[in-house]
């Protein structure tokens, strides 16, 4: 048994096929396909089941899957040990990043790594909360910029900030006028959302009640259109389609010609900001280098969690 085929195994449970698993490790398909079938001959097991379209994972070798990953991670902790001798902070990280924080916090936090830690280069990822978390556990990544809640997979998790929302109406919309607004104000609006999988359409349903009472077909959520980004919806909201909620980040720091951001009213909906990686990753002192990092950002109108 060799790390080469234990990482064999975790890239096919991961690409859940032979082909794609095999470019990425950068091996022709035969090589890696006999040195799976060898591994499983030498614990006289099956560890995938091979279907017509796509390969899984036998419930015994998804076990044996998780332990091959503990096992990479701690090779790689060794290797890592040794670097930190030399520079705690020395190669790359690689971070993920959900869409509704990634175009808001990634120009400042680039900049601020580069003058502070230019010797660990950021390898940046956008994506759904729940991608990042796989890639967390399966090692592609190394931590992860997310907003509570997210399934608890025991990862390591310090708070960054807490990020009040704001209201984005059209500019001749009668709440533009309005220096507070309230959800319950909302509530017969047409609401423009982020598509299903974006965490943020599900943090607004849960941290507004007036959107949460309401099913999909009931009013104020009836009207709702799904769009693919914030700024998608925003240019909605400024052709008058309807009113959207944005994170505080994502406010232009100029007014905008046709779309007015108005505050919320008391109690403020706010989400938490934090920054996740696995229990096992060693490099701490990177860990602690990148917050540093985020906290030099402007970061202006949310509030920083020590």
């Amino acid at each position: 048994m060799t790390l080469t085929e234990l990482r064999y195994i975790v890239a096919v449970a991961r690409e859940k096929h032979f082909g794609r698993a095999a470019e990425a490790c950068f091996v022709s398909q035969p090589t890696l396909s006999v040195a799976i079938k060898k591994l499983e001959e030498e614990l006289d097991v099956k560890l995938f089941e091979r279907g017509s379209n796509e390969v899984s994972a036998t419930p015994l070798g998804e076990e044996i899957v998780r332990q091959a990953q503990s096992v990479i991670d701690q090779a790689a902790g060794i290797k890592e040990i040794a670097k930190r001798g030399k520079d705690p902070v020395s190669g790359p990280l690689r971070v993920g990043v959900i869409y509704t924080i990634g175009p808001y916090l990634l120009p400042d936090l680039v900049k601020q790594a580069i003058e502070r830690v230019p010797q660990m280069p950021l390898v940046l990822q956008e994506n759904f909360t729940a991608r990042l978390l796989d890639m967390l556990r399966t090692g592609e990544l190394d931590c992860a910029i997310m907003a509570e809640p997210f399934p608890d997979t025991g990862l390591a998790v310090a708070p960054l900030y807490d990020e009040p929302f704001a209201v984005a109406v059209p500019k001749d919309h009668p709440l533009a006028k309005r220096k507070r607004i309230t959800a319950e104000e909302l509530k017969q609006e047409t609401m423009l959302l982020l598509g299903t999988g974006h965490c943020f359409r599900d943090h607004v349903l849960e941290v507004c009640p007036e959107y949460a009472r309401f099913s999909s077909d009931a009013e104020g959520i009836r009207k709702s259109f799904e769009g693919s980004s914030l700024e998608t919806i925003k240019y909605m909201v400024a052709s008058g389609m309807g009113v959207t909620v944005v994170p505080q980040l994502s406010v232009p720091k100029d007014q905008q010609p046709h779309v007015r951001y108005v505050p919320f009213a008391a109690p403020v909906p706010t989400r938490r900001v934090v920054l996740a990686w696995r229990r096992t990753f060693t490099r701490y002192e990177a860990i602690a280098a990148l917050r540093n990092a985020i906290y030099a950002c402007p970061l202006e109108g949310v509030s920083k969690v020590s």
